[in-house]
């Protein structure tokens, strides 16, 4: 009986697709809230945020917030899943490579969990209990 904890045979489709489900909204809520806090403090955060993309920190601001507003909703819900993940993870890989590149690695190891996951979460798509797969019955005809 243990055994079968230990070494499963096989994740059925529904247990991983609740595992992605389960990912999708611990991870996006958890992202959801750093845009909820940069959008709380857009003012004082404008004039100093970094410029990465040689922008404006303003509009440089503007784009981490969708990334970690708007996209993250769509990433829990699983609406336009793997487009909305680019942006999210275009933000990390900013963070980790170019904002934080000189840091210690302690500053910057949040950005690097974020951009393995959301690239992970890419990879294997939004599962079964998404937006997407109700879209996807209405909008595709698959051929038998």
């Amino acid at each position: 009986m243990i055994y079968n904890l230990l070494f499963p045979r096989k994740f059925s489709e529904a247990s991983m697709s609740w595992l992605l489900l389960l990912a999708r909204v611990m991870f996006g809520l958890l992202f959801l809230l750093h845009g909820i806090q940069k959008w709380s403090n857009f003012q004082e955060l404008s004039t100093v945020f970094p410029d990465p993309l040689g922008v404006g920190s303003s509009l440089s601001l503007g784009l981490a917030i969708f990334a970690e507003l708007a996209c993250s909703i769509a990433f829990i819900f699983g609406i336009l899943y793997r487009l909305a993940l680019i942006p999210m993870i275009f933000t990390m890989a900013m963070a980790f490579f170019v904002i934080h590149g000189s840091d210690p690695f302690a500053v910057k190891e949040l950005a690097l969990v974020y951009l393995v996951v959301f690239t992970l979460m890419l990879i294997a798509g939004p599962g079964r209990f998404s937006v997407d797969r109700i879209l996807r019955k209405f909008l595709v005809k698959d051929r038998k």
